[in-house]
């Protein structure tokens, strides 16, 4: 019996990766409050939210593979998380500016009272970034919603000198390892 995939999350990014990999999937959107104990390391506290995420819309749907992910930006030991606003959002860049951080995701894989969680960690390297870039950025609204006040996939690739791990797990999900992970659950593609 071939599985059914949710991916348990309203990131247009993660449904478009994917899409892009021809990846069969319906949406469910995750409601549930996120509760992490902030004493945990980064990279827990991602795969407990995508966790937590997956969990809920599982015990909706049992005989169903859920996927759930979630992805932080990290600087010197502190997540960056969206910004509540504007000023939240320049303060954060201006940390990022001419620095390296690290951007987690963790998933999450549910089925049959099983699971499989793991995380990927990227390192991104920011060009020096001037006040005058990071207000007129600020301005299209783009870092608004995106952890560490950026979006690498759009505008935020301009700010970018280098990066060392998966560009994917960047943008929100890393693919490939998610795939062999999917595969592993009894998640077929044809």
């Amino acid at each position: 019996m071939k599985q059914h995939l949710i991916l348990a999350s309203g990131s247009p990014r993660r449904k478009e990766l994917l899409e892009n990999v021809r990846v069969p999937f319906t949406v469910v959107i995750s409601d549930v409050e996120e509760v992490v104990d902030p004493k945990l390391p980064p990279s827990e506290i991602v795969m407990s939210l995508a966790e937590q995420k997956a969990a809920a819309v599982a015990d909706r749907f049992n005989e169903s593979i859920v996927l759930g992910a979630d992805t932080v930006v990290v600087y010197n030991g502190e997540i960056l998380g969206k910004p509540a606003n504007t000023e939240e959002a320049k303060r954060m860049l201006t940390k990022l500016s001419g620095n390296t951080h690290q951007v987690l995701t963790g998933v999450a894989i549910l089925f049959q009272k099983e699971k499989i969680l793991f995380y990927e960690q990227t390192d991104v390297t920011f060009w020096t970034i001037s006040e005058e870039e990071i207000e007129d950025y600020i301005e299209t609204e783009e870092p608004m919603d995106k952890a560490g006040s950026y979006g690498i996939q759009e505008l935020g690739s301009l700010f970018v000198k280098e990066i060392k791990g998966d560009y994917f797990s960047v943008v929100g999900l890393p693919v490939a390892r998610t795939v062999r992970e999917l595969k592993k659950a009894g998640f077929s593609l044809k």
